[in-house]
């Protein structure tokens, strides 16, 4: 299982995925796209999120494609609604979320 994990500091807003007790910082797949060259945010429905949630996606899933298609979708359920300069998320949940929104829109 993973987790993954957002600290806000003053410098910026940081996110890493712990998995197996080794902490890795989160690549944020500007290689899909480039919403947010200044980086990761959450709490509101911009680019910072955009990116934040294309990154979470594609890392949970493992699945570009699929990533591409949810993402928007995951930044205005879940990240756009994080509160506070902290959260938390586990990958089941995030397939969890993924799976629901790809059948929606399918």
């Amino acid at each position: 299982m993973k987790m993954y994990r957002g600290i806000r500091t003053e410098s910026g807003c940081v996110v890493t995925v712990i998995e197996e007790g080794v902490e890795r910082s989160l690549d944020l797949r500007h290689d899909l796209r480039n919403h947010s060259p200044d980086g990761a945010n959450w709490g509101y429905g911009g680019s910072g999120p955009a990116q934040l949630s294309l990154a979470l996606v594609a890392d949970a899933t493992g699945d570009d494609e699929l990533a591409q298609r949810t993402y928007q979708a995951f930044k205005r359920r879940v990240v756009a609604g994080f509160e506070g300069d902290r959260w938390e998320l586990g990958d089941d949940f995030i397939r969890q979320i993924v799976a629901a929104i790809d059948f929606v829109e399918d």
